[in-house]
């Protein structure tokens, strides 16, 4: 494992992960439970995305969640809008897929989401430190004023 770039946002992980190809295909890690930031197990899901899509913003209270893109690119983006966070009001972009393997780790109380640059589409897993609870999280629409981003606008040629 590579060490983990630090970033703007107090808590936010982004950790380049390894990839082990061979004649068949490849294999590409995501997360263990030996590893140093892992937190506990909840449930795992993928999401897809359609190029040129943006899924945002989605905020959890308790949740911290890891998200790497198996398929694609994305353009994930986090927003700190913690009361007590000495990194209020940051923001982190990066962009992710096969090409740039890595865990992005999200901890409670930043705002995510992400903009798919794959074609047709990117696939996002993400594992999740809870099971879900719509009762659990926030969600703002991607050109909501609370959040100081401007998404990448769908032009349907993308």
């Amino acid at each position: 494992m590579k060490d983990e770039h630090k970033t703007a946002i107090e808590g936010v992980k982004i950790i380049p992960l390894e990839i082990f190809p061979d004649e068949r295909g490849s294999v590409a890690r995501m997360l263990r439970c030996t590893d140093p930031y892992f937190v506990c197990f909840g449930e795992i899901y993928f999401s897809t995305i359609n190029q040129g899509i943006t899924k945002a913003w989605k905020n959890h209270r308790t949740v911290t969640a890891n998200y790497a893109c198996v398929y694609g690119e994305v353009c994930f983006v986090m927003y700190d809008a913690r009361e007590d966070s000495p990194s209020r009001g940051q923001i982190v972009e990066v962009n992710i897929g096969p090409d740039n393997h890595s865990l992005v780790v999200v901890p409670p109380g930043v705002w995510n989401g992400f903009h798919g640059f794959g074609k047709p589409f990117s696939i996002v897993a993400s594992c999740a430190t809870d099971v879900y609870d719509p009762e659990e999280f926030e969600r703002v629409e991607p050109d909501s004023s609370k959040i100081p981003y401007q998404w990448p606008v769908k032009t349907g040629h993308e």
